[in-house]
């Protein structure tokens, strides 16, 4: 092994990759990344911003939205600086504390949106199949709970093995499969016992992602056995309508992570351009697709972003 490798090995920096093999098209590359963080924020912001300023949605099912997009704004800000930075050439570097930073963003994010989109299930459950009960049971203080719930769950279950990064030895070449830092991708850096760190991540993700999907399944199952029993076909379109969009942005968000933990755990002997890309699109994908999702499909929200435009022109 050379100084330079040895040295490389031995340092607390790590080099973030791009599309290997694709370099020379980065500037090309930065174009479109940087539109879809131009989408995610400006998206995003209008959906918090409309949500705001509008007394008529200052309900729980847009409660819950705005956690939605919040969220979404959050795990933009956390991946552009790395992301943009490397499609744009200014640097492919990152350091070890500032990885496991990223890192711990990264996925307690993810599970805040699972979360949410678990309390927007249960929002639409209440509300087609208990609609009397729907002011009873989600009152402010609930929400507030749910919220408090929500928070702590996503920002403290996943502290163990983001604390146990930090002190692992990472004696391989240090250099990651993304242009953002993943908890299993260092962890295929580390040269020490992983045991403690791999069961914990597959118990958190049974008890997290796994659990909230099954719950959210559940509440599809309900409510469409309940929209089944409405007579006319006119009040049965418009609850399925209420559904449509939360069944897309509960598509948008679990399929791509499926998609990346199948590449990860099956997919080794794919090409590394087919992880880079199922990276991007978990990361991207979500936070892109959900204010365009509510947007078209959410009548009160569309009005209002009309209403808004017509007034600015």
């Amino acid at each position: 092994m050379s100084a330079s490798s040895a040295s490389n090995i031995n340092s607390s920096i790590f080099i973030l990759m791009g599309f290997p093999g694709l370099e020379q098209y980065y500037p090309w590359f930065s174009v479109p990344f940087s539109l879809i963080y131009a989408v995610v924020f400006l998206g995003n912001c209008l959906v918090l911003h409309v949500v705001h300023t509008e007394p008529s949605l200052h309900e729980p099912m847009f409660y819950f939205l705005a956690m939605l997009a919040l969220t979404d704004l959050c795990m933009g800000l956390s991946t552009m600086h790395t992301v943009l930075g490397t499609m744009l050439g200014l640097s492919q570097e990152i350091g070890l504390d500032a990885c496991i930073a990223q890192t711990y963003f990264v996925h307690g994010l993810s599970f805040m949106e699972s979360g949410v989109l678990l309390a927007m299930a249960f929002d639409r459950f209440i509300a087609i199949c208990s609609p009397l009960r729907y002011t009873s049971i989600l009152t402010n203080s609930r929400i507030v709970y749910f919220t408090v719930t929500i928070l702590t769950r996503s920002s403290l279950s996943i502290l163990p093995v983001i604390i146990h990064l930090k002190f692992f030895p990472y004696c391989r070449p240090h250099i990651l499969s993304h242009s953002f830092c993943l908890h299993q991708d260092l962890l295929r850096l580390a040269c020490s016992d992983i045991c403690f760190n791999s069961f914990y991540a597959l118990a958190l993700v049974i008890c997290t992602l796994l659990l909230d999907a099954v719950l959210i399944l559940l509440s599809c199952v309900f409510i469409l056995h309940t929209v089944l029993t409405i007579t006319s076909q006119k009040e049965r379109c418009k609850a399925l309508e209420t559904c449509v969009s939360h069944l897309c942005a509960v598509l948008v968000f679990y399929i791509p992570i499926i998609g990346l933990t199948m590449v990860h755990q099956f997919g080794k002997h794919l090409s590394p351009l087919v992880h880079v890309l199922m990276g991007n699109i978990y990361i991207l994908f979500p936070p892109m697709m959900n204010p365009i999702i509510y947007s078209v499909k959410t009548k009160q929200i569309q009005s209002r972003m009309k209403k808004w435009f017509s007034l600015k022109m």
